[in-house]
């Protein structure tokens, strides 16, 4: 499978030259399966290009895409009313959720009522399926996907992505228990190629007045990799306020304890 990074950024959008390397759009990833299957994880602004580059591919035939959303916070979703396969009757968006398909579309349609938006998300052409992700992994074509709930406001979710013997974990909003780890999150995690896990603070910011909301450290994620024996570590959900300098340097830091700790690159690709 190919996975790409569209967008790393979390809370919120940001641009300037000291973010270029990391990029500003928030969250969201994508991975094309051997069998040619779209499977999209979250809709943050990073999913605009995505959409632009599919829409450009100009197909005849209809675009089957999976959408698989971690929680309805604004970051993750922000991007959708600009995903241009929304407005194409050939385009059918299978939405994955751990919502019931009513909530789901009326948290996705939300953004984009009222006076919002200028047209209602019931309106734009797309077919769209929604599921209620099931408690047992499930398959996409020739993936298999599960996933496992995390610590975070409102509630969120990891996903496992396995493909033959490769797999991916996207644990991009989750906050680390005071003392210990997340064993759930270790024991699902276990032997994954990638660990993408959350980088928002620093942990020095964590401690100082960021306890509680719902995220987690550089530092943090080495622990939950090295416990689990991830092959690499992608931090990612990187803070809007920290500079590429910045971002270099917590790299570098967790190294030191993890020594295959990388950063969240928009546009970066990865084949497995």
């Amino acid at each position: 499978m190919k996975f790409e990074f569209m967008g790393a950024r979390g809370s919120t959008p940001v641009s300037g030259k000291n973010i270029n390397k990391y990029g500003g759009h928030t969250l969201c990833a994508c991975i094309t399966t051997h069998e040619g299957e779209w499977i999209i994880i979250d809709a943050g602004t990073g999913i605009k290009k995505l959409g632009d580059q599919l829409e450009s591919q100009g197909k005849e035939e209809p675009l089957n895409l999976h959408l698989l959303f971690t929680h309805f916070h604004l970051d993750h979703i922000m991007g959708i009313p600009f995903f241009a396969p929304l407005y194409s009757p050939k385009a059918i968006l299978n939405i994955y959720a751990a919502s019931n398909p009513e909530d789901t579309e009326k948290n996705l349609s939300g953004l984009m009522a009222g006076r919002y938006f200028p047209l209602d998300f019931s309106e734009t052409p797309s077919k769209k399926i929604y599921t209620t992700i099931p408690e047992k992994e499930f398959q996409i074509g020739g993936a298999q996907v599960s996933y496992c709930p995390l610590r975070h406001p409102q509630g969120s979710v990891s996903y496992k992505i396995q493909e033959e013997e490769k797999q991916i974990v996207f644990a991009t909003d989750t906050e680390h228990p005071e003392k210990g780890m997340d064993e759930r999150l270790v024991a699902f995690s276990r032997g994954a190629d990638i660990l993408v896990y959350d980088a928002m603070f620093t942990p020095e910011e964590y401690k100082s007045s960021r306890r509680g909301w719902g995220h987690s450290t550089w530092l943090e994620g080495t622990k939950v990799a090295r416990e689990a024996g991830v092959h690499k570590l992608y931090l990612s959900h990187f803070n809007p306020d920290h500079s590429d300098k910045q971002i270099d340097k917590y790299i570098s830091l967790a190294r030191k304890k993890f020594p295959q700790t990388y950063g969240a690159q928009e546009g970066y690709k990865i084949t497995l």
